[in-house]
C-alpha cells in the first residue's frame, strides 16, 4: 500500500519510551508506528512510503541486532537507528558496521533523535529512488530482443560496430540497425548514458 507521509517505526519494550518517541515523531510532521516486541514489528507488512526504524537494542525475544540481520537477510533495506540504555563500545561498532545510520545511548537530546531519523528518511528516499530507476531498466530491458540484447552487451563493453558484426556473424549495416533499436527502446540519450545503463544491469555474457 502507498503512503503519503514518511513512517517512523519505534520498537521498545517499554511503554512510556514508545509514548514518548511517539508524541515528538508526531510533533515533528511523520507518522510514528511503535512496537512493543521485535516479532510484531517484523509480522507488519513493508510500506512503499519513506520510511525509518527506531529500535531498541535490547529487546525481549529477538534482540535489536538481530532484527537488524533479519531485515538485511530479507533485503529490506530499511534505515536503522539504534537507541539503548545499556549501550557498550563493541555493541555500537557492531550496529554501525552492519549499515546503522545512528546508535543513541539513553538519555539522549530530542533534537539528536529528530536529526537522525531526518537523515534516516533522506537515505531511505535515495534508495528508494535508486531500486524505482533499476526496475524501470529492467522493464525497458526486458522488451529487448535476444538479438538487441546480445548488441548491447556487446557494444557497452567496447566493441566496436564492426567487431560486433564478426562476433555474431551478422553484417556491419545490421548491428546499426540493432544498436538504434537497443537506443530507443532503453531510452538512452547518448552512448555513454546507454554504457552506464549496462553496468546498472551488469550485463555480462549470460545476460
Amino acid at each position: 500500500m502507498s503512503h503519503p507521509t514518511p513512517i517512523v517505526f519505534v520498537v521498545d519494550d517499554d511503554v512510556s519510551v514508545r509514548e514518548s518517541l511517539e508524541s515528538l515523531i508526531r510533533c515533528a510532521g511523520w507518522e510514528p508506528e511503535t512496537f512493543a516486541s521485535a516479532q510484531e514489528f517484523l509480522s507488519r507488512p513493508r510500506v512503499l512510503a519513506p520510511s525509518c526504524l527506531v529500535l531498541d537494542v535490547r529487546l525481549p525475544g529477538i534482540s535489536g541486532l538481530d532484527v537488524q540481520h533479519q531485515l538485511a537477510e530479507a533485503g529490506v533495506q530499511l534505515p536503522v537507528i539504534f537507541i539503548t540504555g545499556h549501550g557498550d563500545i563493541p555493541m555500537t561498532v557492531k550496529a554501525m558496521k552492519s549499515g546503522a545510520v545512528e546508535f543513541l545511548t539513553k538519555p539522549f537530546r530530542d533534537q539528536d533523535l529528530l536529526d537522525a531519523i531526518q537523515q534516516a528518511l533522506d537515505l531511505d528516499r535515495v534508495t528508494r529512488q535508486r531500486q524505482e530507476e533499476l526496475a524501470n531498466l529492467h522493464k525497458r530491458y526486458g522488451i529487448l530482443t535476444a538479438r538487441e540484447r546480445e548488441v548491447m552487451r556487446l557494444v557497452t563493453s567496447g566493441m566496436l560496430n564492426k567487431q560486433v558484426a564478426s562476433d555474431l556473424g551478422t553484417s556491419e549495416i545490421t548491428v546499426k540497425i540493432h544498436r538504434g533499436q537497443v537506443m530507443r527502446k532503453m531510452q538512452a540519450r547518448s552512448f555513454a548514458e546507454l554504457v552506464k545503463m549496462a553496468e546498472k544491469l551488469e550485463l555480462s555474457p549470460g545476460n
